[in-house]
């Protein structure tokens, strides 16, 4: 495998930003990624493992390790049913590409999360999610190469941890596992209501009423570029900030003075508040911030329209969750993670 140096880290990146990484190379195999890790180890490097760039943010220093690039391939049907079908993929798999193959399956289970950029591996990582569907859902097992025992296994549903945006791979266990390839099982009843509320709307207002995987991934292709700017042409890490998550006495005490606060209830009591209105209410929806512009169709997206380094990005950030904070009281988290 070929291993290069002093990389950009803003060419690999959505939001095109960043310092140099020291070492930078691909796995295509299982193998490939224990070779790395096993040199890395020896001489005493850190090791970053990217997908698509769409959910890291680099820093102005760079990474003093090696990047290496998750490229590992496959796609293949371990069990079908008459009722599902289990699916094993690599984790470098362009991630829609693999939602595309299981709708074109008639698969229901993932449609919803279709149009989100990054790999198959990365899924697992933040537990995706998008329109009432997470990975966690479907997800029965992931296979890691675990940096710790040089050992490859699988870690079951239960052991990852999943909440929400969040599992152990971003949580106590960051850094410890690489993901080798996800397993999924998903199903061939015909989607049914109810379904998210923008989901509904649409199909409202379209008169849309027979319901397949395949009106769904259409449905929320149209929904989310509306919504989200593209990173190929605007430079931007998609959704930014974590919806917030607050208390039930808390949402009490914001409805007095906010009755149209739109709210969710979560299975845990607690209840969600879509970040990208708190953001709205602030005043900054469409305005620039250190050279980051807050989206003007969805708040929740900060746009690099002149921003040059992470100083830029952390300033904008800060000043974003602080307007929130100082508004409702809020505390608002990056969703992102960081190249460090």
């Amino acid at each position: 495998m070929d291993i290069h140096q002093n990389i950009p880290l803003k060419n690999y990146t959505t939001m095109k930003l960043g310092g140099n990484a020291r070492f930078m190379t691909d796995a295509r195999t299982p193998d490939d990624v224990q070779k790395i890790c096993q040199n890395a180890k020896t001489q005493n490097l850190p090791i970053f493992i990217l997908g698509g760039g769409s959910n890291i943010i680099a820093h102005d220093e760079g990474y003093a390790g090696i990047v290496v690039r998750n490229r590992i391939s496959g796609f293949e049907v371990l069990e079908d049913t008459p009722s599902s079908v289990t699916i094993r993929v690599g984790a470098g798999e362009n991630w829609d590409e693999t939602v595309k193959k299981t709708v074109d399956m008639n698969l229901t289970g993932v449609e919803a999360m279709s149009n989100i950029p990054g790999t198959a591996g990365a899924a697992p990582v933040q537990n995706i999610g998008a329109y009432g569907q997470e990975i966690a859902d479907t997800l029965i097992y992931v296979e890691v190469y675990d940096t710790v025992s040089d050992t490859f296994v699988r870690l079951e549903n239960k052991d990852c941890g999943f909440s929400y945006r969040h599992s152990i791979f971003r949580g106590d266990q960051a850094g410890r596992y690489v993901i080798t390839a996800i397993c999924f099982t998903l199903f061939k009843s015909a989607p049914t209501p109810p379904f998210y509320r923008a989901i509904e709307e649409y199909f409202e207002t379209n008169n849309i009423t027979v319901f397949t995987p395949q009106v769904i991934r259409d449905t929320v292709i149209k929904i989310r570029t509306n919504k989200l700017p593209d990173p190929t042409k605007l430079p931007n890490a998609g959704s930014f900030f974590k919806n917030a998550i607050i208390e039930p006495w808390q949402l009490t005490d914001l409805l007095k003075k906010y009755p149209d606060m739109p709210n969710y209830d979560l299975p845990d009591g607690n209840k969600k508040i879509p970040t990208g209105w708190l953001i709205e209410q602030t005043g900054l929806k469409g305005e620039t911030i250190h050279g980051m512009k807050v989206h003007d169709g969805n708040a929740l997206v900060l746009i690099n329209v002149g921003a040059t380094s992470y100083t830029d990005l952390a300033a904008a950030r800060d000043e974003v969750i602080g307007a929130v904070r100082d508004t409702f009281r809020i505390h608002i988290e990056q969703e992102p993670l960081e190249l460090v």
